[in-house]
Order: structure tokens, then sequence, then C-alpha cells
């Protein structure tokens, strides 16, 4: 019997998730390409790939997960359909990153690492956008905002709103 998954990004089998496995584990340091490239193809890496994962590369579950858990990049669970991403670097922190993030939270009723219950919208935090004179920043899908406000954040969620009822329609 075979089980098929889907996630925000495709479908996913034990055998995809092998397949992606094998096209990496003979590089140098393979467990970080292994794991970036099972999540840029399936949105996420699912737990039932931590198995595979450590079989293949010759290590534990425990080193698996411990990598997972340790980059912030990393996610178990499919990405709602828009990742927001605010940097807490210092340089935002030092302009009102902690206010936004407040904000936010507030806002779409989520803490990071979480992802709104209409699975619109996951809250994610980074450590740089590299916009430093321009925070508090904030990414959104591959867009980069500086000196994003309180306000300024609403319109930007408004637009994804709105583009999330035209492409329903």
């Amino acid at each position: 019997m075979s089980t098929t998954i889907s996630s925000a990004t495709g479908a996913w089998t034990p055998a995809l998730i092998q397949q992606v496995i094998d096209d990496h584990k003979s590089m140098p340091g393979a467990m970080l390409p292994t794991l970036h490239a099972i999540q840029d193809r399936f949105g996420h890496i699912p737990d039932s790939a931590v198995p595979l994962i450590a079989d293949s590369l010759s290590c534990t579950r425990a080193d698996v997960h411990g990598i997972i858990s340790f980059y912030h990049h990393f996610r178990t669970q499919p990405a709602g359909r828009n990742v927001i991403q605010i940097c807490r670097a210092e340089a935002c922190q030092a302009v009102g990153s902690r206010q936004l993030e407040a904000h936010v939270k507030a806002s779409l009723k989520v803490d990071y690492h979480q992802t709104t219950q209409d699975r619109e919208i996951t809250l994610e935090p980074v450590y740089c956008l590299g916009n430093c004179a321009c925070g508090p920043a904030v990414q959104i899908n591959n867009d980069v905002y500086g000196r994003v406000t309180p306000e300024r954040f609403d319109e930007l969620a408004d637009e994804l709103k709105t583009v999330a009822v035209e492409v329903k329609w």
C-alpha cells in the first residue's frame, strides 16, 4: 500500500523523499543540502522523512531532528499560502521590530512558526534580511519591505487578502 500525502507545494511519498535523499547523499556534508532539497520540493520536511534521512546518511534520528529544530528555516508542517518573516536582528530591533512583531502576532492571532486558521499566512522569525538601513524589515514570500510600521503591515496584509479573493474567483 502506497502512502501519498499532499502539501501546499505538492504531494510526497516515502519513495519521492528517498529519491531526493539519494540525489544528495553523496555530497560532502549531505545533511543540510538534503534537508533544503526536501523542503524546497515539498514545502516542509515531513516527520516520516526523518528515519529515511537518518538511515541513508548513517546517523541517528536524533541527529536529523536536532538539525531540523536548530535551524529556524526548516519547517515540519506545510506553510500557509503566504510566508511572512519579521527580522529580529539587532538593527531592526533598534528601530521598532519588537513592537511590529507584537502587532503582527496580535493581528494574525498566531505566534512564530504558526499558520493562520485559514491557512493563508505562516509567521516566521528571521535573523537578518540584509536590509539593516531600512528596518524594521519584513519579507513576504520573496519580497522584502523596509521601514514597516504596524500601519504599513496592515496594508500589506490587506493586499494579501485581496489577492487571495481574486485567486479564488
